[in-house]
């Protein structure tokens, strides 16, 4: 669900890595809505960038009136801004749409060392922009470089925390941000002492970015310092993620901490692309299922760990003998008082279902399955009849060892999982004999009347429109609810699924087919 629209303001990155591409992944991994205007479009990859062309400012305008005019816009993040003309353009829009958050980078250097802002579009991004921006979020080079730019040069360099803080402090009293973030990547400290470590030394270090705001304001969030390559866009990925969390709600020290620690498993769990400084894993939060919403089905059957023992279950040869009407009577007595006995824990289950939920539209819903599987009860009293067999005969037969090892691995799961781990184990039964009866309706072999074939009342049952809706109402529940889960989890639910699939095939296997 789409939790906030943030405008992306930059860049583009060819590689996939930084700029809107990556702003992009960033607001995709955190459910937001991703909006674009293009300032600039680059050569570059993970070695270097080796071309810059940039977009009139005046396009980049027209870009940014589109969609705030149509679509609206909750939070503006900038990237690469690439000229004077762009920044007075973007200056002159957030006053004229009353854009109220905005999150600024100051790209100025790619990581390669590539020059991104000329030097008088950085004392132009102090002079216009900085005053209206929400939080500024420089790495060190970069809140020292706009320092230099606005006379400042005199900033000392960071040995400790308090410098940062300090160099935070300074920005956002002569520069005008109501936040700055100094992202301390550069220089790591010591983790005894947070001083300033040399790349050789031993020991642990950390990195430490600082936040300060009004009112004194300041935060300081600590991470393990990562010795790696894959940073490429690290930047760019942080401000994103910082302006996601804004558009979706929290305050300012709330996003900026949540964004420092995606930013921080994105370089742990980078994909080690490129020969150079490689991309973040921007989605290692996100889950993604294996199945278009509401086609989760289609897919549980078209796999190949489930296909053979659908196949097995569905072409039995106990099932083509009813379809056939070759079966034994006396098995076909037999199975109808094994499945009346199994029916009676599979209506319990049904209700244990109801109890398990907590809408009355799913509640009612298992309702209906239990009411449907009355009905289906009394088809099996009136063949019982028809052979001779009371209702009391019925309910006094043992169950046997197939039949009380599947009712009660049906009714252990739901006692021992979840509702949704109940429906998988009910889904073999359900979902099973409407493709039974389907599939023997539509064979070549079967024998379509009754005189001809004393089951074919028992494939309509399984066809006929009361069961064909119960079938309905169980498959959207589970589609309902599926894709809710983590694709683990639902490994686990398509392991109930095939395990209850195996036990309806013993069912049919309990009575001779010839």
């Amino acid at each position: 669900m789409v939790q906030g629209r943030v405008l992306v303001v930059a860049g583009s990155d060819p590689s996939g890595g930084a700029g809107l591409e990556a702003d992009q992944k960033v607001l995709a991994a955190h459910q937001c809505y991703a909006m674009t205007a293009t300032t600039a479009l680059t050569v570059q990859n993970t070695k270097g960038v080796t071309g810059v062309h940039v977009v009139p400012a005046e396009f980049v305008a027209r870009q940014i009136d589109a969609v705030v005019e149509d679509i609206g816009v909750d939070v503006v993040k900038t990237g690469m801004l690439g000229s004077v003309e762009t920044i007075d353009a973007l200056s002159d829009l957030i006053d004229k749409h009353n854009l109220t958050t905005v999150v600024v980078d100051p790209v100025m250097v790619s990581t390669s060392g590539a020059q991104l802002l000329p030097h008088a579009a950085i004392k132009q991004l102090s002079a216009r922009l900085l005053r209206r921006t929400t939080l500024l979020t420089p790495n060190i080079p970069e809140a020292r470089l706009l320092l230099a730019e606005h006379g400042l040069e005199s900033a000392p360099a960071v040995r400790t925390v308090d410098d940062l803080e300090a160099l935070a402090q300074t920005i956002r009293g002569a520069l005008g941000p109501r936040w700055v973030l100094v992202k301390g990547g550069h220089v790591p400290f010591r983790a005894a002492d947070l001083t300033a470590a040399e790349e050789a030394e031993p020991g642990a270090r950390v990195v430490v970015d600082v936040l300060v705001g009004p009112d004194g304001a300041v935060v300081r969030v600590q991470s393990p310092f990562q010795k790696s390559t894959s940073t490429h866009g690290t930047g760019c990925s942080l401000a994103s993620a910082i302006a996601a969390n804004l558009a979706k709600g929290k305050d300012v020290p709330t996003a900026v901490r949540a964004a420092c620690r995606y930013v921080a498993a994105g370089i742990r769990t980078a994909p080690q692309l490129g020969g150079g400084h490689g991309p973040l894993n921007h989605f290692h939060s996100s889950y993604s299922l294996p199945f278009s919403p509401g086609y989760f089905l289609e897919y549980l059957f078209a796999r190949p760990d489930v296909q053979p023992v659908w196949a097995e279950f569905l072409h039995h040869p106990f099932v083509m003998a009813l379809g056939n009407g070759t079966l034994p009577l006396e098995s076909f007595k037999g199975y109808i008082i094994q499945d009346y006995l199994y029916l009676v824990h599979f209506a319990r289950a049904n209700a244990l279902a109801a109890y398990k939920t907590k809408t009355i539209s799913d509640i009612q819903r298992s309702g209906e399955i239990v009411g449907h599987i009355v009905r289906e009860m009394d088809l099996h009293i009136n063949y019982c009849k028809s052979f001779g067999i009371s209702e009391q005969e019925i309910q006094a037969t043992t169950e046997l060892q197939a039949c009380t090892a599947y009712t009660r691995y049906v009714l252990d799961i739901g006692q021992s999982e979840d509702w949704l781990a109940l429906q998988m184990a009910l889904a073999p039964c359900l979902l099973g004999y409407g493709a039974v009866a389907q599939m023997l309706a539509a064979h070549p072999d079967t024998v379509r009347e009754q005189q001809a074939n004393t089951y074919w009342p028992w494939i309509e049952n399984y066809g006929a429109a009361d069961y064909v809706e119960a079938v309905r109402l169980g498959s959207e529940l589970i589609e309902k609810k599926i894709c809710q889960c983590s694709p683990a989890r639902i490994e686990e639910l398509i392991e109930i699924f095939i395990h209850g699939t195996r036990m309806e095939t013993g069912f049919w296997e309990m009575f001779p087919s010839k």
